[in-house]
């Protein structure tokens, strides 16, 4: 199985729009992020998705995608959602509803934000979305079997997800014990880390996820959901333990 990171950029992305930091300014392609997505590939061809946000478009071009059987959503902020009216070419060209598995309060929050979709009478072009909840049980979704993985990010509950010896945790602040016992034994942990230091009330900074990792101890930890205030991805992944890096967009890992 495949996994790939389409986006490990915040919410503003990097560059951020009339930002010209040290990050911001760089060169290499791998201070380049995109909003945070990531996609799952099986042997047999099949794709999952997991979150779709305002970059989706760009993030499938980009990775030579045409066509998912899925999409998973972590929540329902526009980072994570708002780019699903894109998903429209590969919905037309399955002819079927696209499966969304999201928590039932996410549900609510996109049919707020695509009424058109989810109207008894869509105009000629609208998506079409089939609805499926997420709840404390393994996900069965063709190929691929996801133990959600219940975290906060900051007051709001949402889902990571565990697949096989892989566990992507994304705008996280906090993991309950209970969660935490549902991730001994990982080869990779990937989890979101939005700067090095100044505690952020929704999101994991370093000083702070250190004790985490350490905790959990996979063989091999990605950072993700990075913003232009962590610093440039050579000099940074050059000061952190060897077992622990940032990610970047297109990176593949096979497990």
């Amino acid at each position: 199985m495949k996994f790939t990171f389409l986006g490990t950029g915040t919410s503003q992305g990097v560059p951020v729009i009339g930002c010209s930091c040290h990050v911001c300014s760089s060169t290499d392609p791998k201070d380049l992020r995109l909003r945070s997505a990531a996609m799952l590939s099986s042997e047999d061809d099949k794709n999952l998705l997991i979150d779709c946000g305002p970059d989706f478009r760009e993030q499938m071009l980009a990775l030579g995608a045409e066509h998912l059987e899925a999409i998973v959503l972590t929540h329902e902020h526009n980072d994570h959602v708002i780019g699903l009216d894109d998903v429209r070419p590969l919905i037309f060209k399955s002819r079927r509803d696209m499966p969304i598995y999201a928590h039932s309060r996410v549900h609510a929050e996109l049919k707020v934000r695509f009424p058109y979709a989810f109207a008894q009478e869509r105009y000629p072009g609208a998506p079409s979305f089939e609805l499926f909840p997420i709840e404390q049980n393994a996900l069965e979704i063709g190929p691929f079997t996801l133990l959600p993985l219940p975290v906060l990010h900051y007051t709001l509950p949402i889902f990571g997800f565990r697949i096989k010896n892989l566990a992507y945790i994304t705008d996280a602040s906090s993991i309950p014990e209970a969660t935490l016992s549902k991730l001994e034994g990982l080869d990779y942990l990937i989890i979101n880390c939005i700067r090095k230091s100044q505690a952020h009330p929704a999101h994991f900074v370093l000083e702070d996820l250190l004790p985490v990792i350490e905790r959990i101890a996979p063989a091999r930890a990605l950072l993700t959901h990075i913003s232009h205030q962590f610093g440039v991805h050579e000099e940074e992944n050059a000061l952190l333990p060897s077992h622990i890096q940032l990610a970047y967009d297109g990176q593949e890992i096979h497990f």
